[in-house]
């Protein structure tokens, strides 16, 4: 539609609606007494005969957006939606009111009517409403769009998710699994005893992730705070506190960069659970996924890009390290041997043979695992956890008492994507000091990311945490599995968007 066509039709639109005032039309009025929804409608009626409405004489009263508008003579169509379902509503002169007939003749794609009648089949079978009486509710001044095609619609899909929501379908049904999924995962959590809280989303020391966050400037108390880039440390000081069981689904902001499977403001799940260790989170979190997936898709069998993925029990448990060295062994035709990880030079020269950059801040472990998300993420495709990280990259995970350069630590990956992420807690004060230090060494030498030092969490820890064992969950990403979706914005409502960045650098 060209812009000369868009702006004539906005002029006949507005035409259309001082001419509904003009009938005495409120255009925009407070309410409608709507006796069911179209979809409701669909299901308890659908499926019957001709003859079975014909008998029934069913009249019902609803409402819903315009999404057809058709005239063969004296026989006149509307398609109504609500969102879930449509249904045609039949309209004829001699069966309106004369101020109906005259509302139905300034209706316009996209408007809002109610209306009243009776059920039956017309002559083609389709199922309908004669309608007996026409309501407006609401005048769309706009014009619909009547699809999506390219990338400049792709952005206006997320920036103006409204009209994704009229005119995809399969938008909605994105959003009501969503839905279905934060539900489901509340009501394992609180079966299994775990009590749900709230912790600040504003923080004095962002903390919990190595992750840049969001600053901003508290007026009154005259302070910066931060958005948070994780709950972590204030679930851990409840479990301090005596909730052996705690979880949270929230909001967390981290100022990096976006992809497909990163968005600045994003969902996740953390829990936490006393005197558990890191394997008892692995049987936890297979059963939550199982359990999921079969209360919001009905199957633990899904369909993923060219994948079908099974989550089935038990998930392969693979060790970090070992994978990195099969992956570069494979890579460069020579076995790697496991020393090649452990000493900072010689893992700076493997991932040098690799092409794999590194900066003079990292040590072994950032660099092994930066081999790994290089080399081997994109590969794992069925539900697997990888485990045992090193300690350099996992501040606040607890050592293994066997090999001091390790945590008890594992992420699970699904579809290439980092699904979880979860260690036994650390809860030595002592060490969790010498762990912050180390990390502000490591922003002193250019890592943004690198933890800040948080004095309270660790007198937290002074009054003593019983073991424990804590996760998070990336709920976006979960739902993107589920729906077959290959980018985090496509399940979020309202994502940053392109168009947003470039609307706010011209300010």
């Amino acid at each position: 539609m060209t812009t000369t066509q868009e702006s004539d039709q906005v002029l006949q639109r507005r035409a259309n609606l001082e001419e509904l005032r003009r009938l005495g039309v409120a255009p925009y009025p407070n309410r409608f007494d709507r006796q069911a929804s179209i979809d409701g409608i669909v299901r308890a009626h659908g499926g019957k005969t001709g003859e079975e409405l014909d008998a029934a004489r069913t009249t019902t009263r609803t409402a819903g957006r315009i999404l057809a508008i058709r005239s063969f003579g004296k026989a006149n169509f509307l398609v109504l939606s609500d969102g879930k379902a449509r249904i045609q509503v039949y309209i004829r002169e001699d069966s309106l009111p004369a101020r109906d007939f005259q509302i139905f003749k300034l209706l316009d794609f996209g408007d809002w009517v109610g209306v009243e009648g009776q059920l039956f089949r017309t002559k083609t079978k389709e199922f309908t409403i004669r309608a007996s009486r026409l309501e407006f509710l609401a005048k769309c001044l706009l014009p619909l769009p009547e699809k999506w095609h390219g990338l400049t619609d792709v952005e206006i899909r997320y920036r103006q998710r409204y009209l994704d929501l009229i005119v995809n379908p399969e938008a909605r049904q994105v959003f009501e699994l969503r839905s279905r999924v934060v539900t489901a995962i509340r009501e394992f959590l609180v079966g299994r005893g775990f009590l749900e809280v709230e912790t600040p989303m504003m923080q004095s020391i962002p903390g919990g992730a190595l992750a840049r966050p969001f600053v901003t400037h508290h007026n009154a108390l005259d302070i910066p705070l931060y958005m948070r880039v994780a709950p972590e440390l204030y679930l851990k000081r409840l479990v301090v506190g005596g909730i052996e069981r705690v979880f949270e689904i929230n909001r967390n902001f981290r100022n990096e960069g976006m992809s497909a499977q990163h968005n600045p403001e994003f969902t996740m799940l953390e829990f936490y659970w006393s005197y558990a260790d890191y394997t008892d989170l692995m049987s936890l979190t297979e059963d939550l996924l199982v359990e999921v997936a079969q209360t919001a898709l009905g199957t633990d069998e899904l369909r993923y890009g060219d994948h079908t993925i099974a989550l089935k029990k038990p998930f392969p448990r693979l060790l970090l390290r070992e994978v990195v060295r099969a992956a570069a062994s494979k890579r460069l035709g020579v076995d790697v041997a496991p020393d090649d990880l452990r000493a900072r030079d010689r893992a700076a020269a493997l991932a040098a043979r690799l092409g794999i950059e590194v900066t003079p801040g990292m040590g072994a472990g950032a660099i092994t695992v930066e081999m790994f998300e290089r080399l081997c993420e994109q590969d794992l495709v069925q539900p697997t956890f990888v485990h045992d990280f090193p300690t350099e990259v996992s501040p606040l995970s607890k050592q293994k008492p066997d090999d001091p350069e390790t945590v008890e630590r594992f992420e699970l990956y699904v579809a290439g994507m980092e699904i979880a992420n979860a260690f036994s807690e650390l809860n030595d004060p002592a060490e969790q000091r010498r762990r912050f230090e180390a990390q502000l060494r490591a922003r002193a030498a250019g890592q943004e990311e690198a933890h800040a030092l948080d004095e309270d969490y660790v007198r937290a820890l002074e009054y003593g945490m019983p073991p424990a064992a804590g996760e998070g969950i990336g709920v976006d990403r979960l739902v993107m599995l589920l729906t077959n979706s290959h980018s985090i914005r496509d399940v979020i409502c309202d994502p940053v968007s392109a168009d947003e960045a470039e609307v706010a650098g011209s300010r």
